[in-house]
């Protein structure tokens, strides 16, 4: 290795405030200073040995975690949904450790993360890389799905491999100290934010976390002792106040922030009638760069076709999973379901969707101020069905009904609404995709459900359908909460936002393959599960071994299989896992 360059740290003097946190924010971003002179001088080789590390602290508080969290979201001990937060926590932290010590593993050989893992042309002058399953592991335990990253249109293989590794390709190289804004809704995204803070960027972080997460910060600090005792990490509780402060400490490089649009303007622009004028003026307040994740409305666009009474049951539980998964706490929950008017099937799906929205089993609705999105969403449309234990609202929008307040506002809550419109076929297609870009709002996941016949005759028109729908990840036949758990996945908005055009966010996350020119994700799923899903065997559709998914709502094993899944990428026990399937075979 050469010798690390010298790192430039500005000064961290105390700035001037009140804030009573203020002396040991100052320490911290003191602390990451050290830190970040002694990063620059760890091989990769090292920063591999490290994530192992990582991944053993991670295993001895996974249970802690998934325990605590379930219950701090009112899940108690027995309730059938506690799984979610073994997926949504350690076992997305597990496998993005996994799969970031693989290309750290990679590039200390002198190999591109991109070595071995084929590409093809995709629509539009673009590549995609096949990223997902990478392993016989990952081809077992989620049989059927399948990954994609897609490059930005013109982007060369050659290009593709070659920037493979971003930060870690200058290892020596100082990316600064980063300020991490901790979601409050699911218990990973902290971690994997300051993850990608370290291996993407060469910045050691400090992560604030949200105040709904602030039970698992013991967690929290065990989980990444590896980097907190080197100095590579701190973290700290605060409300808006502290928020506010690191912003903008003289100590901070850069700022990343999963939320909402309105926290973004805020730090970016202010608040109030001096915001608005520097928005117009695009004099942004904040004067240092900043990434986001911000959510949005996300589509479920459902292409008509001839449906078994199975399929209809099947995706109406999956349709009803996107919506309330973590009690639609989710940047990604699924939100407004695009049907055709003119599909035959219709009236006979939306009676299976209501039948699964109102049998999903109830749990809190959690998250803070939801009870006033509800509020909305019982005020905007008062002929919503209200089911399962009246906090989940159901809105068909009728002819002549305006559908722009569910379009265009990210309730984060139980509110799932149905739009119609013109088309069969590719028409129809083309409509929902029209529909999706340019009015709901946001651009960070859309999903798209079609049966393997009508996929197969619409042949390349699909693919183009897909190219044309602009969000960073897209989800077939699965849920784009596929794409955030997987993490050699990237995860983000389309590209193209700006500060004052934010969307769904600046920039990625995840993309534990380290790749530049990312345009979007995509996931395939299958059709159907096991024992329909034998149907591929003659060439229709896709084979999946999984009766149904350990995430949807509906699974009468959920929470095992999603406790053992985790418990096998802790330790590997094959015997144990054996157990697991046959829990996942009862689902």
């Amino acid at each position: 290795m050469p010798d690390a360059a010298p790192v430039k740290t500005r000064p961290t003097a105390p700035e001037k405030t009140t804030l009573a946190e203020a002396p040991a924010l100052d320490s911290a971003i003191a602390d990451l200073g050290t830190g970040l002179r002694a990063w620059v001088h760890v091989t990769l080789a090292q920063r591999a040995k490290l994530l192992e590390r990582l991944h053993a602290t991670v295993s001895a508080v996974a249970e802690e975690w998934a325990d605590t969290a379930a219950t701090s979201k009112g899940l108690e001990p027995g309730h059938p949904l506690r799984g979610e937060e073994w997926l949504s926590g350690p076992y997305a932290t597990l496998v993005a450790i996994d799969a970031y010590r693989g290309s750290l593993e990679k590039l200390a050989k002198g190999e591109s993360p991109l070595a071995g893992i084929p590409t093809e042309p995709a629509p539009g002058d673009r590549r995609r890389a096949h990223v997902f399953p990478q392993n016989p592991i990952d081809n077992m335990l989620l049989s059927g799905y399948t990954g994609e990253i897609w490059f930005t249109p013109g982007t060369t293989d050659a290009a593709a491999r070659r920037d493979a590794g971003l930060a870690q390709l200058h290892p020596t190289t100082p990316g600064g100290v980063g300020l991490v804004l901790g979601a409050g809704n699911v218990t990973s995204i902290p971690v994997l934010d300051v993850l990608y803070e370290l291996l993407a960027n060469n910045r050691v972080a400090i992560l604030k976390v949200n105040p709904t997460q602030d039970v698992l910060v013991p967690v929290y600090e065990r989980a990444l002792a590896p980097l907190v005792e080197p100095g590579f990490l701190r973290i700290v509780r605060g409300g808006g106040d502290v928020g506010a402060y690191l912003t903008t400490h003289k100590g901070v490089d850069h700022v990343h922030i999963t939320g909402a649009a309105p926290t973004f303007d805020a730090i970016v622009w202010g608040t109030g009638a001096p915001a608005a004028r520097r928005k117009r003026e695009n004099r942004p307040q904040l004067k240092k760069p900043i990434t986001a994740e911000l959510g949005g409305v996300s589509p479920i666009i459902v292409v008509p076709g001839v449906w078994s009474d199975a399929d209809l049951r099947f995706h109406a539980e999956h349709v009803a999973t996107m919506r309330l998964q973590n009690s639609g706490h989710n940047c990604i929950a699924g939100q407004v379901v695009l049907l055709s008017a003119e599909w035959p099937q219709r009236d006979a799906f939306l009676a299976a969707l209501r039948t699964a929205y109102d049998a999903a089993p109830a749990r809190p609705v959690w998250y803070p101020r939801s009870d006033e999105k509800l509020a909305a969403a019982a005020s905007g449309y008062p002929s919503a069905d209200w089911c399962g234990d009246g906090t989940r609202a159901l809105i068909e929008i009728e002819p002549g009904e305006d559908p722009a307040a569910l379009e265009t506002t990210e309730y984060f809550a139980p509110v799932l609404g149905v739009v119609s419109l013109p088309g069969n076929g590719q028409e129809f297609l083309d409509n929902a995709v029209a529909h999706a870009n340019d009015h709901l709002v946001g651009t960070l996941g859309a999903n798209v459900l079609i049966d393997p016949v009508t996929e197969t005759a619409l042949g390349a028109g699909f693919e183009r359908a897909i190219a044309e729908l602009r969000y960073g990840s897209i989800a077939i036949n699965t849920w784009t909460a596929f794409v955030f758990l997987t993490p050699t996945l990237a995860w983000g908005g389309f590209p193209g936002a700006t500060l004052q055009h934010v969307e769904s966010g600046i920039g990625i996350v995840h993309n534990a393959l380290l790749l530049d020119h990312v345009e979007r994700s995509i996931a395939r799923g299958p059709f159907r599960p096991l024992p329909r899903s034998l149907s591929a065997l003659t060439g229709k559709g896709r084979m999946s071994v999984l009766p149904k998914p350990p995430w949807f709502v509906t699974s009468r094993t959920g929470a095992s299989v999603s406790e053992g899944f985790t418990r096998f990428r802790m330790d590997g026990d094959w015997a144990r896992l054996v157990g697991t399937l046959v829990q996942a075979f009862r689902a």
